[in-house]
């Protein structure tokens, strides 16, 4: 089975999965036709976070594929207008993604690597059908398409415009780039002409990375961190990615309590959960970045004695909290939309693959450089910029924080089911929100993805302000209950609109043997199996 965010690219893992591929070798096919087919979200110009679950050994692993800054000079940079952070070639870290999928497919792949890519390459060349939801990330960074870059404007306004639903849009640029990979393996895009193309391209337009940087970056491979809950183990993306420290956090907190035998996003039980998000989050703050310290900090966080400070904090102080002190002001680019992709990938031998992509923000950095037809991202924007204490805080080589979190879930040993979603900052909160309904209350998956999103979200822009945000399908009367406890609340789009509240995707093991896979449709996401 295979689930992701458009429907070719699904199409492309199960071609691979029944050509004889396994877990890994679809995932290869499937993470680069995301690439072509949604390149708003991820591509070969940024990140991966990749679990695997191995079902001969009954071990997970974490490949860290996230995005990196260059060799660059901090002092000089700092100087630089904020814009450069996230928009332009100033705001280019190292793209991690084709190094991730390389390892992966070295380590446990079946099939030849250019089988696996051989179906991206197809679709590049052909073009990806424009979805409804295709052609609403369009016309929201249509803006950014035009603002000055002859290529993405070139590559994604066909025409001067827009493309149109149903239309196809190839990309014989990114084809040609995806056949040197193929051939070359990591080495097609970190070495070579490719490498060259975009450091060419990046030196002129202000860029901090050089051939160097590409060369010598490297996947990890990285244990998962985790906790116990109600009886099953879940195992989650490590640092850097902060997602999982938070809601893996939150959830330990939560987990004796009974959520007054009502729906969980009653507005009392909302207001808990939001009274130890308030809590948490600074803690994750502090604590969470790509350091070798960030994981041993995850576990005191989820120690018995940090759980039971929490718990003791939540239940004396009732009132929001308007102002907190932050060490750092991380993290607002990313909460500015739902970009990023969560795909899954599941195998007749059980190995299953979970992964979240991204780009940062839709259409990463804006650019695109000549010949190559990869969207660059824009990580740069994820670093902590005014803090020097922050674990955040950017530095050559380093890879800043992200809020993606894959995540598979196991009782007694076993996986019971693999799950993800894009979303920037609302990453943690949909994974909170979905995970507790099914843990905690036992509602189907279907329910737990499919019922009013969620979020607590704290502006540091305006002093540190709380509020809660939702779909406009929360109930009126809590709602108001939730303003009477003293929280702003924000119905922020159409139920199931997914502009700023991502698709959950997920895979779940079925007591017989098979699989049942969850595309929201929220997104553009498809589900195919065999």
């Amino acid at each position: 089975m295979v689930v992701a965010g458009h429907p070719q690219a699904a199409a492309a893992g199960l071609v691979v999965l029944k050509s004889g591929g396994n877990a890994i070798d679809a995932a290869v096919a499937v993470s680069f036709a995301l690439g072509v087919a949604e390149p708003y979200g991820s591509g070969l110009g940024g990140k991966l976070m990749l679990l695997y679950y191995e079902a001969a050994t009954g071990r997970t692993y974490a490949v860290d594929a996230m995005d990196a800054a260059g060799s660059l000079d901090v002092g000089a940079y700092l100087k630089r207008p904020e814009e450069d952070h996230s928009y332009g070639y100033g705001s280019v870290c190292v793209p991690g993604l084709s190094a991730g999928l390389w390892a992966a497919h070295q380590k446990w792949g079946r099939l030849k690597w250019a089988d696996d890519v051989a179906p991206s390459i197809r679709l590049a060349r052909e073009g990806f059908e424009i979805l409804p939801k295709s052609r609403e990330f369009f016309a929201e960074q249509e803006k950014k398409l035009r603002r000055g870059d002859p290529e993405i404007a070139r590559l994604y306004l066909p025409g001067g415009q827009l493309p149109t639903v149903g239309s196809h849009l190839a990309n014989a640029d990114l084809a040609h780039t995806l056949e040197l990979v193929a051939q070359h393996g990591r080495d097609g895009f970190y070495r070579g002409p490719v490498a060259e193309a975009i450091i060419a391209a990046a030196k002129k337009g202000g860029g901090v990375i050089t051939l160097d940087d590409l060369a010598h970056y490297e996947a990890r491979f990285v244990e998962p961190i985790g906790i116990d809950f109600r009886g099953y183990n879940l195992l989650c993306s490590p640092p850097p990615t902060s997602g999982a420290p938070l809601f893996l956090t939150i959830m330990k907190a939560l987990e004796d309590e009974s959520f007054s035998g009502g729906p969980l996003r009653s507005a009392v039980n909302l207001d808990l959960i939001g009274r130890v998000w308030r809590e948490v989050s600074p803690l994750v703050q502090r604590g969470i970045g790509d350091v070798p310290e960030a994981v041993f900090n995850f576990e005191k966080m989820v120690a018995p004695d940090s759980i039971k400070a929490i718990r003791d904090k939540v239940h004396a102080n009732a009132a929001p909290i308007i102002k907190v002190a932050w060490l750092d002001d991380s993290g607002f680019s990313e909460s500015v939309m739902a970009a990023t992709t969560h795909f899954l990938v599941a195998d007749a031998q059980g190995n299953i693959v979970c992964a979240t992509q991204s780009q940062s923000l839709h259409f990463g950095a804006g650019v695109v450089p000549p010949g190559t037809g990869v969207v660059l991202n824009d990580s740069m924007s994820n670093f902590a910029y005014t803090e020097p204490r922050s674990l955040n805080y950017i530095a050559p080589s380093k890879r800043p924080r992200s809020t993606i979190a894959p995540t598979i879930v196991f009782r007694g040993g076993k996986p019971v089911f693999a799950i993800g979603i894009p979303g920037a900052t609302r990453i943690p909160t949909a994974l909170l929100q979905a995970l507790l309904d099914r843990l905690t209350l036992g509602r189907p998956l279907a329910e737990c993805i499919g019922d009013t999103r969620v979020h607590f979200e704290r502006d540091w822009r305006q002093n540190n302000e709380e509020s809660f945000e939702a779909e406009e399908s929360l109930p009126k009367a809590d709602a108001e209950a939730l303003r009477r406890l003293g929280w702003k609340v924000k119905l922020r789009e159409a139920a199931g609109a997914g502009h700023i509240f991502g698709g959950i995707n997920a895979i779940e093991l079925n007591s017989a043997g098979g699989y049942t896979g969850y595309a929201d449709p929220r997104r553009s996401n498809a589900t195919v199996g065999y």
